[in-house]
Formats: C-alpha cells, structure tokens, sequence
C-alpha cells in the first residue's frame, strides 16, 4: 500500500483512466488522492462523486501535504504551471508528467535545481488497465521514488523503466501500436467479409485470435521467431500465409511503421517544445 499523497493537475480523460486505475487497484488509498483543476467545479465534483477521491480547485491546494504531483494538464500549459510550481516545491516532492513531448530537460530547466522529475507515457488501452506505460527518470529523482511512481502506474498496466532517449522508439511501439493492430483487423474484416463471414464473427475471431497469441508469448520463454516456427508446418496453410506477407513486405512495413512513428514522435517534441520557448 502506498503510503504517499498524490495530487492531479488536470482533470481530463487520461487522468481519470489513472484514478479509476489506482482506486480500483486499491494500491494508494482513495483518501490520499487529490485531483485538481483551474476551474471547472463541476468536473471535480463527478470525479469525486465516481471515485471517492478528494478534489479541490487547484487554487485551494495545500501543496505542503502532497509528495508526488501528476501533470495531466494539456501541454501548452506546461510553461505558466511550472512557473507557479517552482517557488511552492520543496526537493522532496516529484513532478510525474505524463505531457506527451515535454522532456524531463525541458522541465528541469524551468524548475529550481535538484527537483524531482520523472516522465511517464501510457498509451490508450490505460482505460482498460491494460496499458503498456514507460517511465523515464530525470536527473535529480530518486530511485525510491521511481519505484513509488512505478506502483502507481501498475494500477494501469505494465510498466516498463526506460532511458529517456529510447521514449522516441516506446511511443513507435507502445504508443502508436494499438493503431497497428487494429489496422490488421480492419483487413481480417474486410478478407473475411469477402469470403462471406460477418462481421461481428470475424472480429470476435480475430480480437481473440490477437489476444490468446500475445498472452502465449508473455507466458512462455520462446522467442517469438521460435513461437512462429512452432505453429509453421513446412508447405501448409500457415506457411503459405507467411509467404504471402513476405513478399508483399509484411515484415518491412512494420519496421518502416515502427521507425516513422519514432520519428515523429521526436519531431513532435522539438517542434513542441520549440513552440514553448518561442511564445515567450
């Protein structure tokens, strides 16, 4: 059980699908939840009322009492909020970010030296605490507190430690890979419906089918090149199909997504956080 207070800046969807993660969880007490924003009461009060938590607008906060603040606003906000948080933090206290595109760095700068920053990215299934979520440390965090932020996540989905320099590549994976797969069941769709099967069959068959083959690779320790082999009889159906990918450059494709992907999720970042200081 977690024994620190945690404060939400921001209130939007991504917020509330961690709140309703951890509460249901049960790893931080409800109590020891604070959720918060400028100025929409009326949002507070269904997040209280859905969740248990407490919620305050962010104004009222007593920032003493808190020891992890979650930035959940939208990024443009990012500059004006840090300002207001840099003379009311101590060193003690953590700022967990979950801004797409906002670098530790760029956070650090703006910030009084030595505090905490850690950079967390969960991607849309945290809505189902199915999440696949990175967690990159700043220069100054401590390790007890990553692991405290770690915990918090779990309440989502796995959680994965990564340098932050590698966030580029976890966002071409993790973050736009959803995309990826429903993209492959949009086209198991449209071949099975060609072939004269209905749609509400084919995508229970082939969301299944997605779903037993990613649980097989979690739960055993082949790779997944053997996991293949394993299921390829030489010169049968599923060989064929392979073959079929293949030279269609099934493999490349997904290569070429996952490196477009990264791509620009770095220039995002730049052009961002370039926007940032030239508004200035």
């Amino acid at each position: 059980m977690i024994k620190q207070t945690i404060a939400f800046l921001g209130a939007g969807s991504m917020a509330e699908a961690m709140i309703s993660g951890m509460v249901e969880s049960g790893n931080i007490p409800a109590e020891n939840i604070i959720v918060t924003n400028r100025s929409n009461q009326e949002r507070l009060n269904t997040i209280n009322y859905k969740y248990g938590v407490r919620t305050v607008l962010k104004d009222e906060l007593n920032f003493q009492e808190v020891d992890q603040f979650i930035l959940a606003m939208k990024p443009k906000d990012i500059d004006a909020v840090l300002a207001d948080l840099k003379d009311k933090l101590t060193a003690n206290q953590v700022l967990v970010s979950v801004l797409a595109g906002i670098s530790t760095s760029y956070m650090e700068e703006r910030l009084n030296e030595g505090q905490q920053v850690i950079r967390v990215m969960p991607n849309t299934s945290s809505m189902l605490r199915e999440s696949a979520t990175a967690i990159s440390p700043g220069r100054f965090a401590d390790m007890d507190n990553v692991l405290v932020a770690k915990e918090l996540m779990k309440s989502i989905g796995e959680v994965f430690i990564i340098e932050e320099d590698k966030m580029d590549v976890f966002t071409g994976i993790a973050g736009s890979g959803p995309a990826y797969f429903y993209y492959l069941m949009e086209h198991i769709e449209e071949t099975g419906r060609a072939e004269g099967m209905d749609r509400e069959t084919l995508r229970e068959i082939g969301a299944q089918t997605l779903l037993g083959a990613a649980k097989m690779m979690l739960e055993r320790d082949e790779s997944p090149t053997e996991l293949r082999e394993n299921v390829t009889s030489p010169n049968g159906t599923t060989a064929a199909g392979l073959n079929a990918l293949d030279q269609a450059g099934g493999g490349y494709a997904i290569s070429e997504a996952i490196k477009g992907a990264a791509s620009r999720s770095k220039e995002l970042s730049k052009e961002l956080e370039g926007l940032l200081v030239g508004s200035k």
